[in-house]
């Protein structure tokens, strides 16, 4: 378990396509754009399919790391981009105690085995797990039910284990940028609302995070991963700053799967019944409205 968070931290912050705080790409290529997952293993495997990588029967990553974009052995599939963010906390508990430090080692070995396709995103819930903040869903505290099940797991080695997690989460990139021939699109667990912006330091993309970002309610991480509530102004603003022509994001209630928000701002589910996924051909990137259409409910796969 340890081992497999430390190589996905390593990978995280040493994969090629790494610069600063983010993640980037460019085509050619496909990137399966994804919504908050809390450890839905069901929808989980078939995103994994969707972007040509696997998991055996016992529910570990097969294949080899993947160097040069070929997919699961023998598959001849080309690997796609893969975005995942809001891994933890799940809704299905086991005598109380949440078990999803398993998706997220999972995601961590995923990662160190497909560098620079995998895109492992921070959230709001994997911030909270990190700072030991109150994180309630629907009135289950979290952090709480997260630690309780590590702890009964691991026992005296639960301390380790929370370290090795905690240097997992805080090697995520805030976000990934996707340079296209129609502009740039960026993948984030959620962008800051209009309201926090005059707290918010737009310059996040283009630096490496510090121990200041990740402050509740004050660093621009936080900020950024507990953003709601954008409208037409404040996305038109990050547009202007990050010279973003399309967001694609989580974190806001999406019941059917996906929301999108003029004028450019499309939310994705993942981790229910109506889940959903965003594939998109990197040399042909479609429009907010045409990418709308692209939608792919994971029921349907």
């Amino acid at each position: 378990m340890i081992d497999a968070l430390r190589a996905g931290a390593h990978a995280n912050r040493n994969a090629a396509c790494r610069r600063g705080s983010i993640d980037e790409i460019a085509p050619p290529g496909r990137l399966i754009a994804t919504g908050d997952l809390h450890d839905n293993p069901i929808n989980f495997q078939k995103l994994l399919q969707q972007a040509g990588m696997t998991l055996n029967e016992a529910g570990a990553v097969e294949g080899e790391p993947s160097h040069d974009g070929i997919g699961p052995a023998g598959s001849g599939d080309k690997v796609a981009h893969l975005t995942l963010h809001e891994i933890i906390h799940s809704d299905r508990l086991v005598n109380g105690m949440d078990m999803s430090y398993r998706a997220l080692a999972r995601v961590a070995d995923l990662k160190a085995r497909h560098p620079e396709h995998v895109h492992t995103l921070l959230g709001n819930h994997e911030l909270a797990q990190l700072m030991n903040a109150g994180v309630l869903k629907d009135g289950v505290k979290c952090v709480e039910v997260f630690n309780d099940g590590v702890d009964f797991v691991f026992g005296d080695d639960a301390p380790q284990v929370r370290e090795a997690i905690n240097d997992f989460i805080r090697s995520m990139p805030i976000a990934l940028e996707v340079h296209t021939s129609r502009g740039t699109i960026l993948c984030a667990h959620s962008v800051p609302p209009a309201a926090s912006m005059g707290r918010f330091d737009t310059t996040i993309l283009r630096r490496e995070l510090t121990d200041d970002d990740y402050q509740p309610r004050v660093g621009s991480a936080h900020l950024m991963t507990w953003g709601r509530g954008y409208d037409a102004e404040g996305l038109e603003d990050l547009v202007e700053r990050w010279g973003v022509y399309l967001f694609l994001l989580g974190h806001e209630k999406a019941e059917d799967g996906v929301l999108f928000i003029p004028p450019n701002a499309i939310v994705l589910a993942s981790d229910h019944d109506r889940g959903t996924f965003l594939p998109i051909d990197l040399s042909k990137p479609p429009s907010p409205l045409e990418a709308m259409r692209h939608v792919v409910w994971l029921s349907s796969v």
